[in-house]
């Protein structure tokens, strides 16, 4: 086996990623402190053709070099956008999408076991590295997602928990977008 060279990958350049069609995926960061937990969530959406980013509360937006470092130029492909608070987004997210926050809570649905409808969009509300998605914003959301985990930790890493979610998703949704 032989390494692929990044010229060899068949990337798209920014502007044919702003003209794609998009994975109908918003994500949400709700106060996230860490900026390379913020410039790594960018790259897994570019990664994956995610609609937007909206950063709230304390997260941090670009430009910024910490998130430069960890989103290596997905702040430019990817759209973003800034709300201080994340109750009045999700209001207003719920319009057009099913707002699902990932977080451990009573009756939340197992990731493995939820299965995406096609015709759907989906705004995933990920939350502090420390306290999660505030009780508020799960209270405003329509349902919960969560990762089973089984080891002796409580959590995943906010970015780690973005790119596992948001791959699964975005695997389960494949069959039906490339019929579109």
């Amino acid at each position: 086996m032989r390494k692929l060279k990044n010229s060899e990958l068949d990337r798209l350049d920014t502007d044919q990623f702003r003209n794609a069609q998009k994975t109908p995926l918003v994500i949400v960061l709700d106060n996230i402190r860490s900026l390379n937990n913020i410039g790594s969530v960018f790259r897994t959406a570019d990664a994956f053709l995610i609609e937007k980013i909206y950063l709230c509360g304390i997260t941090a937006s670009p430009p910024h070099k910490d998130i430069h470092k960890t989103a290596l130029g997905a702040t430019e492909s990817v759209a973003w956008e800034y709300k201080k608070n994340t109750v009045d987004l999700i209001k207003d997210l719920k319009k057009d999408y099913l707002c699902l926050a990932v977080e451990q809570t009573e009756n939340a649905i197992p990731l493995n076991q939820f299965i995406p409808e096609s015709s759907t969009k989906y705004a995933l509300v990920f939350g502090n590295e420390v306290k999660g998605v505030s009780q508020e914003v799960v209270d405003s959301c329509m349902g919960v997602l969560e990762i089973p985990q089984y080891g002796t930790k409580h959590s995943l890493n906010i970015a780690v928990s973005a790119g596992v979610v948001i791959w699964d998703l975005w695997s389960k949704l494949q069959p039906a977008l490339k019929m579109k």
